[in-house]
């Protein structure tokens, strides 16, 4: 038993924890929100905007680690997560929903945000792609298992939506439980810096991370809302996609890691923009229900190569900055996304299809960002101005 008790079965048992709660919430939210509290794009855009708050005090991660280690504020903002998805359903009005979202968020952004810094210190530079690509996989199986209950207690069981969110919040609570008591304290291979600062070497992986954030609004808000306000998704139709998304990502996320491995951050960064770009103006004008669907898969799939961000980010930077550059750049990450989906729940009243337009325009200029990431990042090597192609001719005779 005591070759179970590593720091990557630690992360990987983690990786598990959080989709059981966060799927379950994600995947009633929409149906719920609508049929519970009469919500329209309005109040989801709020309430959406009000959810990536924590995430934009991520930063605040840095002084919360000068009291505990990394490892503690993990377990302890998975519990917190877990609290605030047992206790959606017994609050099913809008100001309930808005702080037990809230409540929900702030664990779930502090965990995500000391998860990567862990993640980075604990895989190597080489092992990182395939075992972030691992972990995004176990994610996604649990994912899976979480919308297969999901999609049994509504069709099957008919329990209640309250009943449903208090079984995946209290599960993650378990979970983190467990880990709390089963693994020893690990410590990094690094101490981390404990203080603020913006490093400007790393103005492109900050960009890259804020258009990242403005973007991925588009689709946590909108992509499923419009299933349902536009297509007539129920609850449990929501919970069949997202198992198909589980399914297709337990098997994409390593391959996708291998592809990082391969041919490198940069031209995997330009096939997902590339990719999202057509994507979004899908979304823009679809008309079939199975198209839609097609392209929420394709969208979700194409969200594991924004591993190759924090590949990147590894290869150019100081070790003893992983903890402190998480917080920063899950602030910088939710700083479009505070405003945006209030913005764009009102510009959703007039033009739903407006909204995809932007998002395309989005990752054109997220596309543009990509192209400058060195073919091979390292320390003193993090921006590349000019094309390889061009590169190597001027180097010919």
């Amino acid at each position: 038993m005591q070759t179970f008790k590593r720091p990557d079965i630690l992360l990987y048992v983690m990786a598990a924890a959080v989709p059981i709660a966060f799927g379950v919430w994600r995947s009633l939210l929409n149906n719920f929100s609508i049929e519970s509290a009469n919500f329209t794009g309005v109040e989801i855009g709020i309430l959406q905007s009000l959810r990536e708050v924590p995430g934009f005090l991520a930063f605040t991660v840095v002084f919360v680690l000068l009291m505990v280690r990394e490892q503690t504020l993990a377990l302890v903002a998975l519990l917190v997560m877990g609290l605030g998805t047992a206790m959606t359903g017994y609050f099913p009005t809008e100001v309930g929903l808005y702080c037990t979202t809230v409540l929900m968020s702030l664990g779930f952004h502090y965990y995500e945000t000391v998860n990567q810094s862990l993640s980075l210190q604990f895989f190597s530079r080489e092992e990182a792609p395939f075992m972030l690509g691992k972990m995004v996989a176990i994610g996604s199986g649990a994912s899976l298992f979480a919308f297969s209950i999901v999609w049994v207690l509504l069709e099957v069981v008919h329990l209640p939506m309250k009943g449903i969110y208090l079984i995946g919040g209290v599960s993650t609570m378990l979970i983190a439980l467990f880990c709390w008591f089963y693994f020893p304290k690990f410590e990094g291979k690094v101490e981390q810096h404990k203080k603020l600062k913006l490093h400007k070497r790393y103005w492109l992986y900050y960009a890259l991370t804020f258009m990242g954030g403005a973007r991925r609004q588009i689709f946590v808000v909108f992509s499923g809302f419009l299933m349902v306000e536009k297509f007539g998704f129920s609850a449990a139709d929501i919970a069949l996609m997202f198992i198909a998304n589980g399914v297709l990502n337990m098997i994409f996320a390593p391959l996708i890691g291998q592809l990082i491995s391969t041919i490198g951050e940069r031209k995997t960064l330009t096939i997902e923009y590339l990719g999202l770009i057509v994507i979004f103006c899908g979304y823009a004008v679809v008309s079939d229900p199975r198209i839609a669907v097609a392209l929420y898969i394709i969208d979700h799939i194409l969200f594991s190569m924004a591993i190759a961000q924090k590949t990147y980010f590894q290869k150019i930077a100081d070790p003893k900055d992983m903890a402190q550059t998480a917080g920063v750049a899950f602030s910088i990450n939710h700083c479009a996304a505070i405003v945006l989906p209030a913005l764009y729940g009102l510009l959703w009243i007039s033009s739903p299809a407006l909204v995809f337009f932007t998002g395309a325009a989005m990752a054109g200029v997220s596309l543009i960002l990509a192209r400058l990431v060195p073919e091979k990042p390292a320390p003193g090597s993090e921006v590349q101005w000019r094309s390889p192609a061009l590169l190597s001719l001027q180097r010919k005779p």
